[in-house]
């Protein structure tokens, strides 16, 4: 009975396993607590019982969380339940999530170790001691599924199912077991601590001191012209510069597993909607890129939902949709840079560039 359960709490787990992307994680530590009923191992001699835990843990990756738990029960003894029966333990658990984007419940395997103690009292008569008891401490085991969802901005909620190996071989009712194995079902919340993480600010930007100045003529103040000199008959930016045939919309970042702008994206794409109001005549596609960590596919998606969300602020804030071409996604297709240095290692300056939005110029 003990084998099958476990083996069927190994195939429940694989069947909740999903690719997951690399993203930005919460690292903040939280609080767990927990309420569910204990199924006792047929051998204990024992009854069902619900049970209580209360823990603390963290994430120390995207995927990867570690908690350490406290656990308390109080079955009934079969034979005699004015017999006192207590279990307390405390286990340390790791658990893999599975994350997937736009979903905000993700499910997990967990493993775990720990320690499981049993005050047990049985019957000793005809001794004048009776009933005597039993203080035993000992290794335990766990692994199990779960999933885990937000319930709001301040809590998470945690559905569980494991299995629990109890080596416990003292036991008064089966004193021929060395081990038992118990099935765990269980609800709980998890409370992070601290306040939520938030994006730095952008320092605000230095007023001119020579505003009143402009050398070579082309509507741009001497102080804020990065390109002086500039010809008869280009189209300038307002930084005095030539208008690029590609606008580079590098810093417009996005939240967590979200692809809905920030607000430090928001003075980028205001100077990009200043050039295309100052010549209306310019017409540009709307391309959006990625580098080449992950799957062809995803990264597809990505780069079309952020090119729309470019695309839905630039509409939103007077742009005309017949000036603009897209939204267009071209996932990882199109590189500006290497994603690999030439032994084959990771590049990461490369890749951050290659992580950008583009308004091209069509005319």
């Amino acid at each position: 009975m003990k084998i099958r359960v476990l083996s069927t709490a190994l195939l429940a787990g694989i069947a909740f396993s999903q690719a997951a992307a690399a993203q930005e994680f919460d690292d903040r530590w939280y609080l767990t607590g927990s309420a569910g009923f204990n199924l006792q191992d047929n051998d204990r001699g024992s009854r069902d019982a619900p049970f209580l835990g209360l823990g603390i843990g963290k994430f120390i990756s995207p995927v990867w969380s570690v908690d350490a738990e406290l656990n308390y029960q109080n079955p009934n003894n079969d034979a005699n339940q004015d017999l006192n029966w207590s279990q307390y333990g405390v286990s340390f658990d790791l658990r893999r999530h599975f994350l997937a984007e736009g979903r905000n419940w993700n499910p997990y395997l967990l493993m775990g170790v720990g320690y499981q103690r049993s005050e047990e009292e049985y019957d000793a008569s005809p001794s004048p001691n009776s009933p005597g008891q039993r203080e035993e401490g000992n290794f335990a085991a766990k692994i199990g599924v779960g999933a885990q969802g937000d319930i709001g901005s301040r809590a998470k909620l945690r559905t569980e199912l494991a299995y629990r190996a109890d080596f416990d071989d003292t036991s008064v009712n089966a004193s021929s077991e060395d081990w038992f194995g118990d099935v765990l079902a269980s609800v709980g919340v998890v409370i992070p601590l601290g306040p939520e993480p938030t994006a730095p600010v952008a320092p605000a930007p230095v007023a001119p001191s020579c505003a009143d100045m402009d050398s070579d003529g082309d509507g741009v103040n001497d102080c804020d012209d990065k390109c002086p000199g500039s010809q008869a008959g280009q189209t300038i930016g307002p930084d005095g510069c030539p208008v690029p045939v590609s606008i580079d919309l590098k810093g417009v970042n996005f939240d967590f597993d979200k692809s809905t702008l920030r607000p430090d994206a928001v003075s980028i794409l205001n100077e990009a909607i200043e050039i295309l109001k100052r010549y209306p005549e310019l017409k540009v596609e709307v391309a959006g890129h990625t580098d080449s960590k992950g799957t062809d596919a995803y990264n597809q998606s990505l780069s079309e939902r952020r090119a729309k969300a470019v695309y839905d602020y630039l509409t939103g804030n007077g742009i005309d949709a017949s000036r603009l071409v897209g939204p267009n996604g071209y996932g990882e297709s199109r590189p500006i840079a290497p994603n690999t240095n030439d032994d084959g290692s990771d590049n990461p300056d490369g890749r951050a560039r290659n992580r950008r939005t583009e308004l091209n110029v069509q005319n």
